[in-house]
């Protein structure tokens, strides 16, 4: 695990900083971390009693806004965080920290409701039936145009079976194949180094390939635009990693070589619960 010492979207170094905690689930799944009470019996005699967390810091960007939490989990920690995403042994640990978690993850078997939103956002941009990698898509079950796709391919570190008719990829794989339309729906806020993963995403890109990129507009940012300083109010960490502003977003994606030829934010329904997406189609510039 690597601190952050400056802003994943614009590489700045004036940052906010405050102290936060880091989920229960989420340290645990990383790290191995329970979390423990202080007791009389501990015999301390500077520590209060009480319940204690795993400590982080939550860092806002003064230049871009992007709002993000200090830890910058290594390949293996997000292997261990990751690996059988939603799967029964993720789900058990998850309910033990979280319960009712179960429940809510039964809802996430079916498709999103909103993609129809997706796919009109899309669609004007194609020329006709797209081959289409996900990265990062789990299953492929929430892949844009899966039913009407030319070639549906998936690669994700999950290593869950794909849905019907969605294919699979090794990064091998990737140098191989030719895409019409790459998706990252949902990815860049879990990830710690979105700099990067667009790095690697364009380096299968063609001049011609049209990358959609899906990210929260999370509520505690949409509530507070124009709050100087969000890391004080950010006081817990979980998967999302990264809260991104419409500036920190297009920062991003114009440092990693890309053009926005679209972007806006749309209102959505998942699973029951109500939310804003950013919704941005790039090309390699």
């Amino acid at each position: 695990m690597n601190i952050a010492e400056r802003c994943i979207c614009c590489d700045g170094d004036r940052l906010h900083r405050s102290p936060a905690v880091l989920m229960p689930f989420v340290a645990n799944r990383v790290f191995g971390w329970e979390p423990v009470e202080i007791t009389p019996d501990w015999g301390m005699q500077t520590l209060s009693l009480g319940m204690a967390y795993a400590l982080c810091n939550s860092l806002q960007c003064e230049v871009c806004g992007a709002l993000f939490l200090d830890m910058r989990f290594s390949d293996a920690e997000m292997d261990r965080l990751y690996s059988g995403y939603r799967g029964p042994e993720y789900t058990a640990t998850r309910e033990r920290f979280e319960p009712g978690y179960a429940a809510r993850n039964n809802l996430l078997m079916e498709r999103a409701a909103y993609l129809s939103q997706v796919e009109a956002i899309i669609a004007p941009y194609l020329a006709g039936p797209p081959h289409v990698l996900d990265w990062g898509g789990d299953t492929g079950l929430n892949t844009p145009f899966r039913d009407g796709a030319a070639s549906v391919s998936v690669f994700d570190i999950s290593g869950l079976a794909t849905a019907e008719g969605v294919k699979p990829l090794t990064r091998a794989d990737l140098a191989r194949s030719d895409f019409d339309l790459v998706v990252c729906s949902n990815v860049l806020e879990h990830v710690p180094s979105p700099a990067d993963l667009l790095d690697d995403i364009g380096a299968v890109m063609t001049s011609r390939t049209l990358l959609y990129l899906e990210v929260p507009l999370e509520a505690y940012v949409a509530e507070n635009l124009g709050v100087e300083n969000l890391a004080t109010g950010k006081k817990h960490w979980h998967e999302h990693v990264n809260f991104f502003t419409e500036t920190a977003l297009r920062t991003l994606i114009s440092r990693r070589g890309l053009v926005v030829v679209h972007l806006e934010v749309i209102e959505t329904q998942i699973y029951g619960r109500l939310g804003r997406q950013f919704c941005v189609l790039c090309r390699r510039a």
